[in-house]
């Protein structure tokens, strides 16, 4: 369990000082804001998948719905470019679903598919566009079909962010209180249906509806952490600011725990964290005062 002492100390680091921490425990990268977040985003994803199309490899991804400022600067640069994406197999890393496990409406706003239809597909190039066969789609119907698909080949990289509680994916902090998972438990997560968590719930709930949580989706399914980490490479990113302040500051100097599943992001060999100036902050930093004899 990690302590308030721990947070309190993690949390009062002054952001600039992050990327080159003595105690740092996963690498971690600073950018100034949303548009340039976006633009490293996509010229990495596209250089990836420029490298494989050089060697007539096909380029298999993992990649989330969000953050969004990457979509534009990505489906831009594909175009330009001419750079053909007929080779790219997408496995999407999870999906909201209603309180009966069923999708969503496509033009609900936490329809992932629905969302990444319109803005990391529609704008592609016909001759260039990502076949439909290659779109791995998640879903309550397909659970052994993606598992079999991502485990018959490698997964050359993996593209996500992460939650208030330090999910990537969705895979949330187990708070059932009679069935307590371990870190190796969460380790070894696999694709699943889950109920989602109360406080993933109010932090959706405050960020889009107005802190109207009866609209908020109250089930996902998700690729597990070992499907995430499987990948060769590993490379998160969020925007999104308070949210997601504290869980960053836990991934990049916790032990690992089951309480905020990024941390096992440590174990990777080949894995990054990127974070706006707005998100690496902590407003601990600004406020010693807050340290009431923790």
């Amino acid at each position: 369990m990690i302590t308030p002492k721990q947070l309190y100390e993690w949390c009062k680091i002054p952001y600039q000082d992050l990327g080159n921490h003595p105690r740092l425990k996963t690498p971690f990268r600073l950018c100034a804001d949303s548009p340039e977040m976006g633009r490293i985003m996509a010229r990495e994803l596209v250089d990836e998948i420029q490298a494989h199309n050089a060697k007539g490899e096909v380029t298999r991804a993992i990649i989330p719905c969000g953050p969004s400022c990457w979509y534009k600067p990505f489906t831009d640069l594909v175009n330009e470019e001419r750079v053909s994406l007929r080779n790219f197999v997408v496995f999407h890393m999870d999906e909201c679903l209603d309180w009966q496990g069923r999708e969503l409406p496509r033009k609900h706003p936490y329809s992932f598919r629905g969302f990444m239809e319109e803005f990391f597909y529609g704008p592609v190039a016909a001759d260039l566009a990502v076949p439909e066969e290659n779109r791995n789609w998640v879903s309550a119907n397909n659970i052994e079909e993606i598992r079999k698909k991502m485990w018959s080949a490698p997964i050359d990289i993996t593209y996500g962010g992460w939650g208030q509680d330090g999910h990537i994916a969705y895979n949330q902090a187990r708070r059932h209180p009679f069935s307590h998972v371990t870190i190796d438990d969460v380790r070894n997560s696999t694709v699943r249906i889950q109920d989602n968590n109360i406080d993933t719930i109010i932090a959706l709930a405050q960020r889009t509806f107005g802190m109207a949580y009866q609209f908020v989706p109250p089930m996902s399914v998700t690729l597990g952490v070992k499907e995430c980490l499987s990948a060769k490479k590993v490379r998160l990113f969020s925007d999104t600011g308070a949210w997601k302040q504290t869980a960053l500051r836990v991934a990049l100097f916790s032990d690992v725990t089951p309480e905020y599943p990024i941390t096992l992001l440590q174990e990777h060999l080949d894995a990054l964290i990127t974070a706006t100036a707005a998100t690496a902050s902590h407003p601990v930093s600004e406020h010693p005062e807050w340290d009431l004899g923790i």
